[in-house]
């Protein structure tokens, strides 16, 4: 596979997963979508490991990396499709653009890497303004959006410290398993959910929510990792970082054309600071060597 066919595919992916969440979610309720959602992946990243033979280790520190991973596909994800409910798709993608900083914020305390400096402090003080500015509950016609900007802002937390909590353990485990061994930790505890919350699965489901439900499951958990992990072999993290400016302008306005989603000055404005504060964060210190030198 080519590398620009991969980038322009993760692209696609991550701009139409947020539409894609709430459409799953219609008349079914997220709690179904959610957990249909991963139990279509899972039985399909199960498949691949046995058809490719990917190794699939069961050691304690291989355990431990499933449960981390659990944090992710259970713990975030059932934010973000809670949160999904109040607010609108693009807004779900505009403040998942700031998983970055986020990650880049709980490194500095789980890892103690090295951000702080003059780039990485601005972005990181932009992209919160930004984030400011869409939690104003004023914002949407919806008054309880602020409970699904908090939700989905919580979803990146979750989705981050996943990611920082495995890397901090350095056990070798092929990605694709940490996402198998998540999800087999997920399914039962979104089951668990569904039975403790007394939530009764829909007989009738739209062709819209199956739809979704099978995209996610299978192109949007899978195929996206998987071409994901393809471009962190191939491509510097500064290109990939570009995808996240890319994906919530391309989510506000695939909302606004296929769903009827408003977008607001207020939107925008959080929008643009968002995306700024992620541009000043990523490369913000390279132009401030590169400003100093010639000075």
């Amino acid at each position: 596979m080519s590398v620009p066919a991969a980038y322009f595919g993760v692209v696609i992916i991550w701009s139409t997963t947020p539409l894609a969440i709430q459409w799953s979610s219609l008349e079914v309720g997220y709690l179904f979508g959610v957990s249909a959602r991963m139990v279509i992946s899972l039985v399909l990243c199960l498949a691949i490991i046995a058809l490719w033979r990917v190794h699939f280790p069961w050691h304690l520190a291989a355990r431990q990396v499933y449960l981390l991973s659990s944090i992710g596909t259970f713990g975030a994800m059932i934010c973000a499709y809670w949160g999904a409910q109040f607010i609108s798709s693009g807004l779900v993608a505009v403040i998942y653009g700031a998983l970055p900083m986020v990650t880049a914020l709980i490194s500095v305390l789980l890892l103690k890497e090295d951000v702080w400096r003059v780039g990485k402090i601005a972005g990181m003080v932009i992209g919160v303004l930004g984030l400011v500015i869409v939690f104003d509950p004023r914002m949407p016609s919806n008054p309880e959006a602020w409970k699904g900007v908090l939700a989905v802002f919580l979803s990146t937390v979750l989705h981050s410290l996943s990611m920082v909590l495995i890397k901090r353990t350095h056990v070798d485990v092929p990605p694709l398993s940490v996402v198998a061994g998540g999800l087999i930790v997920a399914v039962p505890l979104y089951l668990l959910v569904a039975v403790a919350t007394g939530v009764s699965w829909p007989v009738d489901i739209p062709d819209r929510a199956i739809g979704s439900i099978l995209y996610l499951g299978i192109v949007g958990s899978v195929f996206g990792f998987v071409l994901f992990y393809y471009l962190l072999h191939h491509l510097s993290t500064p290109s990939i970082s570009m995808i996240t400016l890319i994906t919530p302008v391309f989510a506000l306005v695939l909302g606004a054309l296929v769903n009827n989603e408003m977008i607001t000055l207020t939107i925008i404005s959080g929008t643009v600071l968002i995306l700024l504060g992620l541009a000043v964060h990523q490369w913000g210190d390279i132009f401030l060597l590169r400003y100093g030198r010639n000075g």
